[in-house]
C-alpha cells in the first residue's frame, strides 16, 4: 500500500542558487537548511534538495512513493520486473530504496522509520 509520491529529491551543483530558485518556486523558505540538505514542505509534499547528489546516484530528480512495508512492495515489484538500484538504506529516520522499471525510470520507495 502506498501514500502516493510524498518527496521528490533535487540533486543540485550549487545549493545557494537552488535554494533561491525553490523557495521563489514554491513561494516559501525551507523547512530544513543545512549544508548537506534543504528540505520545503509545501501542500503536503516534501521537496528536498541535495547537494552532490549524483555522486550517490541521485542524477535526475526522483519521486519517492511513501510505503508502509519497503520490504513488501520491493518484492512485490522485483517480482514484476523492476531492478534495484539501490538497496534499502537508513536515512534521516526513514529506510528508502530504489527501482528501476523496465523503461529505466527510477522509483524511490520511502517507509517511515
Amino acid at each position: 500500500m502506498t501514500s502516493g509520491a510524498l518527496t521528490i529529491l533535487h540533486p543540485v551543483t550549487d545549493l545557494e542558487k537552488a535554494k533561491a530558485v525553490f523557495t521563489a518556486l514554491l513561494g516559501t523558505g525551507p523547512a530544513w537548511d543545512a549544508e548537506y540538505y534543504v528540505g520545503y514542505e509545501v501542500a503536503g509534499q516534501h521537496i528536498g534538495l541535495v547537494p552532490n547528489g549524483a555522486a550517490n546516484g541521485l542524477t535526475v530528480a526522483t519521486a519517492f512513493w511513501h510505503v508502509e512495508d519497503l520490504d513488501e512492495r520491493l518484492a512485490a515489484l522485483t517480482a514484476a520486473g523492476a531492478e534495484i538500484v539501490q538497496e534499502p538504506t537508513d536515512v534521516g529516520g526513514r529506510r528508502v530504496a530504489k527501482v528501476r522499471d523496465a523503461d529505466g525510470n527510477v522509483l524511490g520507495l520511502s517507509q517511515a522509520g
